[in-house]
């Protein structure tokens, strides 16, 4: 959905000082001091990595370069060099100065350019943020957020006297880039904490976290990992047996004769591309280790609530998270009803999500039930931790995504789960494994804690001094400055005298597009036979800007009485549009 409040009232409504003027300046509305200038919908089919022009997407804004580029025809209006402002027009509405060499403008993102006359290029890029995030968190959305170049046109920039925005900048810079670089070190910092957390995972699933306990504890290893995965094969299948005794047991039936021949066999594991694994250590399945099977109930919250309010814990997917490892509490718990058409598992069961977060592992510090949607693991033999397990599907979590089917919704199953190859050291190098991760991960959770808490306070410190520019209080009012008031007249004359002067007539190019309104698309969607549309069938019927079509959607939806809404097809994964009754 696009933004439909009265922009204005976000300058009224402010609570983050970052709307804020002194009361000797005046407002402008954006489009009279800036140029903006709407990327162009290159087509895919031009798009490459290293030949012709690098193209501009929404993700490169944050990052200022790109890694793909563009071979094809293109204008010169969508050429992009260093230090233009540009916005990125749906998601999080992030804006920031290109900084990567020449580039085209593709499409959803915006560049700015302010008329230099009036505006200072740099002071507008600090207002920016605080306009755009104010936008964003008045716009509604199904899926992702848009923003239309009409609400960026019509921002209420705060218009200081000219010399006092360049003094501004002057003194924004210089308070500004010390926070900015300590910003920078502290965010390099959380990748690096970050990066260094996989490579001890890693390490540790490989053997070489525990090469030198390997030397020199080689004489208490009683039990190599070949020895354990033999006695845990023989306790899998002797368990297996023995409930299918207790099964017929409690029916009152005899167990027939052959029944031992229908003992399911784990999966073996693949070894072929597998790495060398230290000596003493095997690799094995999942399914050969441990017990796998799918949490019951279909029945979500929302649509089950007799379900609920009981006292049996219920996991959601979302409470599955790797970082916590231990799930010890859920948001809702099963009533009695809830728990008959589910299962009640044990403290100890290591729970995998299979939709939605593939590869999500946390482990149960408490009995609980949990949906369809996640898988529950638990070991066959004593000792054995299953805090290791988890620790080696930390690793494996990207592999199970490349491994999910390519659907409109990713998933995995029982059996790709099951065919896991799993590192089994001996038991006593499992437990020495676990307690180095345990203190070196917690040792990395505190220096990331500590990092976030420092970016928090910097983040703050910038917002002040942000808050104390716009209010006029960084820098003083200078007596001699031509009046803010003075300003703005000059700026109303020059559009006056632009609108008066005749239009010269624009050359048609190969890369010249048709003009598109909301009176045609207004008149199409009233003469469209059908009650749904999709994007994709505006498109076909409207040749023209991208960009264009969208604004139009978008002020059509925003309108009191709008000639149709915009749903999310499930089955069909995409975006409708279902005309409204007259």
């Amino acid at each position: 959905m696009a933004f439909s409040k009265d922009i204005n009232e976000l300058v009224t409504e402010d609570t983050s000082g970052l709307l804020n003027k002194h009361e000797s300046w005046e407002r402008v509305t954006l489009q009279d001091v800036v140029e903006v200038v709407n990327g162009y919908a290159f087509s895919s089919s031009g798009f490459n990595t290293g030949k012709g022009l690098p193209l501009i997407r929404i993700r490169d804004i944050v990052s200022g370069k790109t890694d793909t580029t563009y071979e094809g025809v293109y204008s010169k209006d969508y050429i992009v060099n260093n230090g233009d402002l540009l916005v990125g027009m749906d998601g999080d509405f992030h804006s920031g100065f290109w900084r990567s060499g020449i580039a085209l403008l593709n499409q959803r993102v915006c560049k700015l350019t302010a008329n230099k006359n009036f505006y200072n290029q740099k002071f507008l890029a600090y207002l920016l943020h605080g306009y755009l995030d104010a936008i964003n968190q008045n716009t509604s959305a199904v899926t992702v957020k848009h923003l239309s170049s009409k609400t960026i046109q019509s921002i209420p920039l705060p218009l200081p006297t000219r010399k006092e925005q360049d003094r501004l900048v002057e003194k924004l810079e210089e308070l500004l880039s010390e926070f900015d670089n300590g910003i920078e070190e502290l965010k390099a910092a959380q990748t690096k904490l970050t990066q260094y957390r996989q490579s001890l995972l890693k390490s540790a699933v490989e053997g070489s976290l525990t090469q030198q306990w390997r030397s020199e504890n080689s004489d208490r290893v009683q039990e190599t990992g070949e020895q354990l995965l033999s006695r845990i094969l023989k306790q899998r299948r002797e368990q297996w047996q023995q409930q299918k005794l207790t099964e017929f047991a409690e029916k009152g039936k005899t167990p027939p004769k052959n029944g031992q021949d229908k003992y399911p066999e784990p999966v073996q594991p693949d070894t072929t591309n597998l790495p060398k694994l230290p000596e003493g250590w095997v690799w094995a399945s999942l399914s050969q280790i441990g017990w796998l099977d799918r949490g019951k109930s279909k029945h979500r919250p929302r649509n089950a609530e007799h379900l609920y309010g009981g006292a049996y814990p219920f996991v959601q997917t979302g409470e599955i998270r790797s970082a916590d490892q231990y799930v010890r509490h859920t948001e809702k718990a099963y009533s009695e009803e809830g728990l008959k058409q589910s299962k009640l598992w044990p403290k100890g069961t290591m729970c995998i999500t299979i939709a939605a977060n593939i590869g999500e592992t946390a482990i149960l510090d408490i009995d609980a039930c949990f949906p369809d949607s996640i898988v529950g693991f638990s070991t066959i033999v004593e000792g054995m931790p299953i805090e290791y397990v988890e620790y080696v599907f930390r690793v494996l979590k990207h592999k199970l995504d490349d491994e999910a089917p390519a659907t409109a919704q990713k998933n995995i199953n029982l059996e790709i789960l099951s065919k896991e190859a799993i590192p089994l050291p001996p038991v006593i190098e499992q437990l020495a494994i676990v307690k180095s991760l345990n203190t070196e991960l917690e040792n990395v959770e505190l220096q990331k804690a500590a990092t976030a808490l420092g970016l928090k306070q910097s983040e703050a410190q910038r917002k002040n001094i942000l808050k104390s520019a716009f209010s006029g209080q960084l820098v003083p009012q200078n007596s001699n400055d031509e009046p803010a008031s003075i300003l703005l007249k000059k700026i109303k004359q020059e559009r006056e005298a632009l609108a008066k002067r005749p239009k010269t007539k624009q050359i048609k190019t190969k890369s010249a597009m048709k003009k598109i309104t909301v009176e045609e698309l207004a008149k199409w969607v009233d003469n469209y036979k059908g009650n749904s549309f999709t994007f994709e069938e505006l498109q076909t019927a409207f040749q023209g800007d991208y960009d264009q079509l969208k604004d139009c959607i978008f002020e059509m939806l925003s309108a009191k009485k709008p000639l149709f809404k915009q749903v999310f097809d499930q089955k069909l994964n995409t975006i409708m549009f279902i005309k409204e009754e007259k």
